[in-house]
């Protein structure tokens, strides 16, 4: 079973910055695109951002300029930069990846259990 371990979580102030990364297991064959999501209480997730295999990058609009999404498909990782943090971006990250494992013929999508950004004064 594909593993996925968010980190880097934490409470910042607002202006402030982190870094999350998510790594995957060593049972991955390979992955496709990866993306990071989040779910403020009492809201349904939303996309943050995504990156394909090739590095091509895309983000929802209220963290354009603010995020920058990364990867290394040497270490099966994905990174979130996140930048000017303000308040409304207080929620719980997960990393998600459209991965294949050993011995699997098809790709499946994979959550990791998420990590938790506070930004608050």
């Amino acid at each position: 079973q594909v593993q996925l371990v968010e980190s880097g979580g934490g409470l910042v102030q607002p202006g402030g910055s982190l870094r999350l990364s998510c790594a995957a297991s060593e049972s991955i064959f390979s992955i496709g695109a990866m993306a990071w999501y989040r779910q403020a209480p009492g809201k349904e997730r939303e996309l943050v951002a995504t990156i394909s295999r090739d590095g091509v990058a895309d983000y929802t609009y209220s963290v354009k300029g603010r995020f920058t999404i990364s990867r290394d498909n040497a270490k099966n990782t994905v990174y979130l930069q996140m930048n000017s943090l303000k308040p409304e971006d207080t929620a719980v990250y997960h990393c998600n990846a459209y991965a294949r494992q050993f011995g699997d013929s098809a790709y499946s999508n994979y959550w990791g259990q998420g990590t938790q950004v506070t930004v608050s004064s």
